[in-house]
């Protein structure tokens, strides 16, 4: 579905062609294009932009969000391109081929997308056959793990893929918020939630890795949702929160009203405003106790600053890059650092969710 180093590359003129074919091939053409690449180091990015979360050190704070790299082929091409982290996934411990074709949808009046993909994946042993082959490499490259459709212990699927991935992964995101996969979102309730973390949080334990471990969250949650759920995390000590994840939801002002009828997880421009007020009431409630990572609707230099400000102390993109192409990423790190280097001592770290409490104190996005 997104457009990746063709566009990086070559400029826009491959956004057009891209768009003749349904969004799931162009996709699978983006990817392809992107295994060619010879390895490259990633450019270096400007100090005003290091960032450092979860014990790590990133470069820059843009990210690659997962759904993108799927079944891990290609981190390293995108953090040659400039990104300052990659995420793959996400996988299951089973192949899977997901939910039937066609099931991505571009909604171009509003730089949108909906997917139906449904975890459609490779599985753990064929990722994990080519993180084994990074060896040494240089970059933060985290694995989103999930469960499979038809799992009769989902549980037990994100275990396996915290001991099997512990060696390869910088860090793991736990994806409970997928809405493509029937029951998955139940594990964000209080009950479930709390029994996954504690038996994920054994296993990095007994792993004796220490990776950091973020729990991937719906923007489709109520406050009060967001209480316990907050509540739980700290509780199970996680390091990190990512918010968020498509959502059910149709925005108002929606203008390609035939496809926004489709089923599935909307993503793109339409989802900022939710998402990022999303982002600061957990901003707020998790009082500094860990960093998020914020993703959704980021189409901007000025919405990734936006989001920044609601709380996120690293950004991903995904389907903005399908309508700006990779140039965004350069728009993106340009502006904050202006804004990192305008605020002076501390930077980035300073405008870190500055308007969470004005979001929060605004009437609720429709």
């Amino acid at each position: 579905m997104i457009l990746s180093s063709l566009v990086g590359r070559f400029g826009a003129l491959a956004l057009p062609l891209l768009h003749r074919l349904d969004a799931e091939t162009a996709h699978g053409m983006t990817i392809a294009a992107l295994r060619t690449l010879p390895p490259t180091p990633a450019p270096a990015s400007d100090p005003a932009l290091a960032v450092e979360a979860f014990g790590l050190s990133f470069p820059n704070p843009v990210g690659i969000a997962a759904g993108f790299d799927k079944n891990a082929e290609v981190p390293d091409a995108l953090l040659g391109l400039g990104l300052g982290f990659s995420e793959v996934g996400t996988v299951t411990p089973l192949p899977q081929a997901g939910n039937p074709r066609p099931r991505m949808f571009r909604l171009p009046a509003d730089m949108a997308v909906i997917n139906r993909l449904g975890f459609n994946n490779e599985g753990h042993a064929a990722a994990l056959a080519r993180l084994k082959l990074r060896g040494a490499r240089p970059g933060i490259v985290g694995v989103n793990i999930g469960a499979n459709k038809d799992s009769t212990d989902r549980i037990a699927d994100y275990v396996k893929g915290i001991e099997l991935f512990g060696p390869v992964a910088a860090y793991f995101t736990v994806n409970v918020s997928s809405p493509n996969t029937p029951g998955l979102r139940d594990l964000q309730h209080e009950a479930a939630l709390d029994e996954l973390l504690a038996r994920v949080m054994d296993a990095r334990a007994r792993a004796a890795t220490g990776r950091p471990v973020l729990v991937k969250i719906a923007p489709d949650l109520l406050p009060a949702d967001l209480d316990t759920i907050v509540a739980v995390m700290r509780r199970r000590q996680v390091d990190g929160m990512i918010v968020s994840n498509t959502t059910i939801s149709r925005p108002n002002g929606l203008r390609e009203t035939a496809t926004a009828r489709e089923q599935g997880g909307l993503s793109g421009r339409p989802l900022l405003p939710l998402a990022n007020r999303t982002l600061a009431e957990v901003f707020v409630r998790a009082e500094g106790q860990f960093p998020l990572i914020g993703v959704g609707g980021i189409h901007s230099a000025a919405s990734a600053l936006q989001k920044i400000e609601a709380g996120a102390t690293l950004i991903q993109l995904y389907s903005a890059l399908v309508y700006r192409g990779m140039p965004l990423v350069d728009e993106i790190k340009a502006e904050l650092a202006r804004a990192a280097k305008a605020a002076g001592p501390g930077g980035l770290a300073r405008l870190v969710g500055r308007r969470a409490a004005d979001l929060c104190a605004q009437p609720y996005p429709g």
